[in-house]
């Protein structure tokens, strides 16, 4: 019955936004400067070589785009650099020629050959492509001067949650050659239309834009949407690629199967010798429409988390890993505030407390675009394991596209257990963010669960209004969550909670050697609960300078806070921390080393008050990059406590030491040691073999020793330790 009634639901918001769509039409026909961002794809009777070169003639037939602008650092400048691109298809793909000069070759950088890892300390090349044309989304093609490939999605305008262009958890296929020359470095791309699921083969528009970094100098280029504020992420201010035509069948099709022999031994169990095996599938139903199908679903291939330490009395927030999740996850993101998230993956298949895996039977997902509304359908089906009851996960988002960068939406989520006494939480939500002047934009939202036993006071209800520009951005927020609102397929700091936030940031670029920009911020929070009593408060000053190599420094003058503890906060072993109002004062020194050197580091001091007691953090980190195929990261995290409480003296120590070695681009091994001396076992390890034999198949060797996915749990709970050895292998094809 609630089923139906989410899509009753999403009715309401679909008729909404067909009324808001007619209030306000698309924009009018492109001005002159817009038009100087369109270009064309030339039809080729054959594919062009893909040898990195553009030395075939097929290349010179294609007008070359080389009108590219600075974003940084100086925003709307002609690059120091030339770049140029020129673009060819055939019926059944789409091909790039970029040419990417630069006046001292041995100046390039190139150090990363693993799949899928941040290209951000390298030099790198960016192809997005908005194929459905909505402005809203698009896919993003990434290339370094070693033919390394990552790849992704942007939804929403939104990238990487942690800062990157786009979000990894989306894998193509598609192929680059890349060779670094006397005067620069060029690349050839060719991407299917299948992998685009593109099957339209006239009047065709593309969304594009192209974006080239220069590591040793910190500068981004792009073709289009070079504002500072805007970057590759804003899909709406993208330029245009016409010209492709009489194009094969795109249609996407993809089964992937996987075997899997493990040996596996968790603390007080007999150790189990799993033979299993499983299935994915992709399929497009239409060039907008996408399903997803998984069968006994497995993530042992998915890196391992690196352990916290949680040193507030709220759960951690820790980003999603497995690949089922990762694709396609923006179209189910509803944000409620800072990381509080409607819908959260991580809580289906994992153990909030433990991290221990709870087996997946099978799932299915629907994503895409229909008009100008966009959908995302999932259902997942977990069995019981250890304290986890067996549970079905339902979970349908709508959005109607208003303008650029607007919409309206619903949400609503079912989940279904076999716990007697937590049979049912349901969740359902509206939200909107309307985008005004490109530079103003409000979000709200409305939410409100049922759980057991839970009638009255769990809604959740915010508005937040944000200014953004080149010289200053600015936030207010209003939101009030009631003390039953209980999300349990969502992330959600604190309940019982009327907040109120505001955020300045003052932005300026001296005229000063080295240095690009200084940032002066300033934020109060006010968040006591519904009836008005001090819950939490916090006041801080912040200083912040970028610098043209890449480093920064980033320090908190002044953090007041204010925290009540309601429930005694287990810290440390027999350590709690007893109910109370606390007032302390701390402060930060941060500072990172120019990214563009093989040996980089980067250290954060935060020391002061902390309940009653002092704590002083000390963290270091650094990385070091002699060859292409080698790389070493080591980390440490020092926490030196004084409390005034029995055993209140007390350190703890997380460090990580990581290693790389990439035999070649389909080849490659990492290992990572942790340390965490909270624990009573605290070393862990992880050591993985990936061999990637074809495109979108690979064979895995994986130990492990520890735990592979961290607890979310609020304090340190007791983790379950396993050792596991695995060999899994994948095979992607098109039947």
């Amino acid at each position: 019955m609630y089923r139906c009634a989410l899509w009753s639901l999403g009715l309401v918001c679909l008729n909404a936004g067909v009324l808001w769509g007619k209030a306000f039409p698309d924009p009018s026909p492109p001005s002159p400067q817009e038009v100087a961002r369109m270009a064309e794809a030339v039809r080729a009777d054959r594919a062009p070589r893909l040898d990195g070169t553009l030395n075939d003639p097929l290349w010179q037939s294609a007008k070359p785009i080389t009108n590219f602008r600075q974003r940084e650092p100086h925003e709307g400048e002609a690059p120091t650099e030339k770049t140029e691109v020129r673009i060819l298809h055939t019926r059944h793909a789409v091909y790039f020629g970029i040419y990417c000069y630069d006046s001292e070759p041995s100046r390039i950088i190139a150090s990363e050959l693993r799949r899928d890892v941040s290209q951000d300390l390298d030099d790198h090349f960016e192809i997005l492509i908005d194929s459905n044309h909505n402005r809203r989304g698009a896919y993003v093609f990434e290339v370094n001067p070693l033919g390394t490939q990552d790849d992704g999605l942007i939804v929403e305008e939104q990238g990487d949650p942690n800062g990157g262009d786009f979000d990894r958890g989306w894998d193509g296929v598609w192929a680059s050659e890349v060779r670094i020359t006397r005067d620069g470095w060029t690349a050839t791309i060719e991407i299917p239309f299948t992998t685009l699921n593109f099957i339209h083969s006239s009047d065709v528009v593309w969304g594009l834009n192209l974006k080239r970094f220069i590591r040793r100098k910190n500068e981004e280029d792009l073709w289009s949407a070079y504002r500072r504020t805007f970057g590759i992420t804003k899909v709406s201010e993208a330029g245009e690629l016409r010209g492709i035509k009489d194009i094969g069948s795109g249609r996407l099709v993809i089964v992937k199967p996987y075997e899997l022999a493990r040996y596996d031994k968790q603390t007080g169990q007999d150790p189990k010798f799993p033979l299993t095996g499983g299935v994915d599938i992709k399929y497009g139903l239409t060039s907008n429409l996408v399903l997803n199908l998984t069968g006994n679903t497995d993530f042992a291939d998915t890196e391992v988390d690196l352990e916290p330490f949680n040193l507030t009395p709220f759960k951690v927030f820790i980003p999603e890993k497995r690949p089922f999740f990762l694709e396609n996850a923006g179209v189910f993101s509803f944000d409620i505030g800072d990381q509080d998230q409607l819908f959260f993956s991580r809580q289906i298949g994992i153990d909030p407390i433990t991290g221990q895996q709870v087996p997946i039977n099978g799932g299915a997902r629907l994503t895409g675009m229909f008009g100008r509304t966009e959908l995302g359908v999932m259902e997942v089906d977990t069995r019981s394991s250890g304290p986890n009851p067996y549970a079905n996960y339902a979970i349908a988002r709508l959005k109607e596209s208003l303008w650029a960068g607007s919409y309206i939406g619903v949400m609503g989520i079912d989940k279904r257990s076999g716990n007697i006494q937590d049979s049912f939480n349901q969740t359902e939500g509206v939200d909107t963010r309307l985008v005004f002047f490109k530079d103003w934009f409000l979000d709200a939202h409305m939410a409100g669960t049922r759980s057991p036993g839970y009638p009255s006071g769990a809604s959740d209800v915010g508005a937040s209004l944000t200014y953004r520009s080149n010289w200053l951005d600015g936030i207010v927020e209003r939101r009030k969550i009631g003390p039953n609102f209980n999300p349990e397929v969502g992330f959600i700091e604190r309940t019982d909670s009327n907040e109120t936030y505001g955020n300045l940031t003052f932005k300026v670029r001296p005229k000063i050697s080295g240095v690009r920009e200084l940032q002066f911020e300033g934020f109060i929070l006010q968040a006591p609960d519904t009836h008005n009593v001090v819950q939490t408060q916090e006041c801080q000053g912040t200083f912040r300078a970028e610098f043209n190599n890449g480093g920064y420094t980033d320090d908190d003058i002044a953090d007041v806070f204010t925290q009540r503890i309601t429930t005694p906060f287990h810290i440390y072993k027999n350590v709690f921390i007893p109910n109370g109002l606390y007032h302390f004062a701390r402060h930060q020194l941060t500072y990172g080393s120019g990214r563009d050197r093989r040996f980089t580091y980067n250290f954060f001091e935060r020391f002061g008050g902390y309940y009653g007691g002092t704590l002083n953090e000390f963290r270091v980190r650094a990385n070091y990059r002699p060859t292409a195929k080698f790389s070493i990261s080591a980390s440490e995290t020092w926490d030196r406590f004084r409390l005034p409480l029995p055993n209140g003296n007390f350190s703890v120590v997380l460090a990580s030491l990581q290693g790389n070695y990439s035999f070649s681009r389909f080849l490659t091994f990492t290992s990572l040691l942790q340390m965490d001396t909270s624990n009573t076992q605290a070393v862990s390890a992880n050591l993985r073999l990936r061999y990637n034999y074809r495109p979108d198949s690979d064979l895995y060797i994986i130990y492990n020793i520890g735990t592979q996915f961290a607890s979310i749990a609020p304090a340190n709970p007791p983790q379950v330790r396993e050792t596991r050895f695995a060999v899994k292998w994948t095979y992607s094809f098109a039947p």
